[in-house]
């Protein structure tokens, strides 16, 4: 049974074409990802199912009686309205008496009040509803701000309300749009596990992919004006990609074979021009279109070369930092050497983005100090970048930080072709920068920091608004940038792929230092992690190849450090206290490379 179906979709803005002839349904229970490049048209999907935005040309069938829910990335709320109030405002009757209810019992001069409310209650059953509510409103994090006005709640905590009224709102289609957004680590967990039990129709747009792999069931990509469907979690999407793109591959060579063979021909015989066939000419142009709607940017390498860090290069010592009465640190100390890739995660409000705002000296520390070697160059993305210039293009945006970087191998790799290697390819980078999405406009910030050629990362949830195209590339960036990388994700695939220790940010100024990715940390933390009350699912991994090739690359990396220690402990002489240092450093890596050692033993077996 189909809840919605789509059929020939067209949807033009600011004279551009953003698709056309999409043609999708979809049916009871189905779980649906979207996916595709920032600017292509996801969240314009999402809007026009809403009844946000018309369409242009098509058409949408919806059945009768059903009931739509749509999550938004800016979410409409009343800021005069409290929470409760805001729970109100809902479709579901239920959730009326269940605010009802809860306001009722606060009202202690209105006695009449809560029997009229208990009656409601009572006429609905709505008492196990009032369980559910507690419970997502205490998973969210919001159950201590029942009567608090809207207008005092954070964009992330206006996002999880947002993500509350849907939740509750007993409707038989979700539409999600980047629902993860505003969420820790704990929470998205939480959230996968709920909507994968729920019993209603989703469309959801995200970039997390532990999270596509733990609810949905068929992926949607919209790619170069096609929608292509696989049935199947992301993994597997993943596979039917690859092939896909290999079968494209082997078509474009095949035309680029038979053009040079139509050229030849016609070069040869320049009288036959005139007397061709009208169908051989329709071929000819046939395959020339079929040529330029592929995606042929050749792949350069993204190894680019950073400058030199010296023998110092970020060190803690005993630093402090306090808020009131909450403390970020409490005499935290921690020495950061070559080729560090750290993760930072930790409950929301915990102060990781204020640890990176005393490493960048954006704030001041109470206590301690902080050393930075004079070599470091940190290039910092954070969520709130300083706006681009509208009037500029992407290009031309690009080249106010530099036109070319240089690689590894002693070539350099322009400004344009590192704009092709972030999905910005051909006339694209001509256009202006006020005539981009919200997560093109990041894409370009990203890409000015990564320009600067730093040799000290600091990345400040830079998943957030992020494609799962651009994802990936930046993973590849990362995987190759030999210098120091410092992220604050809670993507947990991405960590796993780009980092090799954590710092867990535990509240009050605790935080502890883990050797390992997310997983890793998962693995380690067995029973205690938080209890779910709803069934529990493996996280699901990325394909078995391409853990292979991460895993070697951090055993690498790991046997890198090793010899770099062991050099330097060499070269120490007499000065044991150093020699000392070292060696626990080369105990931890040890112990870390057995690990990592194991699990690749594990996956090739």
């Amino acid at each position: 049974m189909s809840y919605i179906v789509v059929e020939n979709l067209k949807k033009d803005i600011l004279s551009r074409n953003l698709f056309e002839n999409i043609n999708f349904s979809i049916a009871k229970n189905e779980k649906i990802a979207l996916v595709a490049e920032n600017g292509k048209g996801k969240s314009t999907i999402l809007k026009i199912l809403a009844g946000v935005i018309e369409y242009d040309k098509g058409d949408i069938t919806t059945q009768n009686g059903i009931h739509i829910s749509y999550l938004s990335q800016n979410p409409d709320l009343e800021d005069n309205n409290t929470l409760n109030e805001e729970l109100r405002n809902t479709g579901s009757k239920f959730l009326k008496a269940v605010s009802e209810y809860e306001e009722a019992i606060q009202d202690i001069n209105d006695p009449k009040r809560l029997e009229l409310a208990m009656n409601e209650m009572n006429r609905l059953n709505a008492w196990e509803y009032e369980n559910v509510v507690s419970e997502v409103l205490e998973r969210l994090k919001l159950s201590d701000y029942r009567d608090e006005k809207i207008s005092s709640f954070s964009g992330g905590q206006k996002k999880r309300l947002a993500l509350v009224k849907i939740l509750l709102d007993e409707a038989d289609v979700l539409l999600l749009d980047e629902p993860t957004n505003h969420l820790d680590i704990e929470m998205i967990e939480w959230l996968g596990n709920y909507l994968r039990n729920l019993e209603a129709s989703i469309l959801l747009v995200t970039h997390d992919r532990y999270f596509l792999d733990k609810v949905c069931n068929t992926i949607l990509e919209l790619d170069r004006g096609q929608l292509y469907k696989h049935i199947g979690n992301y993994t597997q999407y993943l596979e039917y990609r690859e092939k896909r793109r290999l079968d494209e591959n082997i078509n474009i060579d095949k035309t680029r074979t038979y053009l040079k063979r139509e050229y030849e021909i016609i070069s040869k015989q320049p009288q036959g021009r005139q007397s061709k066939d009208g169908a051989r000419i329709r071929d000819n142009q046939l395959a020339r279109e079929n040529l330029g709607s592929k995606n042929t940017v050749d792949k350069v390498s993204l190894d680019v070369v950073s400058d030199r860090l010296g023998s110092k290069i970020l060190e803690l010592h005993n630093v402090s930092k306090s808020f009131g009465e909450k403390k970020i640190l409490d005499k935290f100390t921690y020495t950061f050497e070559k080729g560090s890739r750290i993760g930072i995660i930790g409950e929301n409000g915990a102060g990781k983005s204020t640890f990176l705002d005393l490493i960048l000296g954006k704030k001041e520390i109470d206590g301690g100090k902080i050393v930075k070697g004079e070599t470091v160059n940190f290039g910092y993305y954070s969520q709130h970048q300083e706006e681009l210039n509208p009037n500029l293009t992407i290009i031309d945006s690009i080249n106010e930080v530099a036109s070319e970087i240089k690689l590894s191998d002693g070539k350099f790799i322009s400004a344009g072709k590192m704009l092709e290697r972030f999905l910005f390819s051909g006339t694209i980078q001509r256009t202006k920068i006020e005539d981009l999405s919200g997560g093109e406009r990041k894409r370009v910030a990203l890409l000015k920091v990564l320009m600067n050629n730093p040799n000290f990362l600091i990345l400040d949830e830079p998943t957030n608004d992020f494609d799962l195209m651009t994802l990936e590339v930046l993973e590849e960036f990362l995987i190759n940038f030999k210098g120091c990388v410092i992220i604050v994700s809670h993507d947990r695939y991405f960590i796993d792929t780009t980092v090799d220790h954590l710092l867990v940010f535990k509240g009050d100024g605790e935080i502890d230092v883990f050797p390992g990715n997310y997983s890793d940390f998962i693995n380690k933390k067995g029973s205690d992690k938080p209890k779910d009350p709803t069934p529990k699912v493996a996280v699901v991994k990325k394909s078995e190849s391409d853990e292979k090739k991460v895993i070697l690359k951090e055993i690498k990396r790991i046997e890198d450090k090793l010899e770099d220690l062991k050099n330097k402990m060499f070269n120490l002489g007499d000065d044991f206290e150093k020699i000392e240092k070292i060696s626990i450093k080369v105990k931890e890596l040890e112990s870390e490379l057995e690990l990592k050692t194991n699990k690749w033993l594990e996956i090739a077996s």
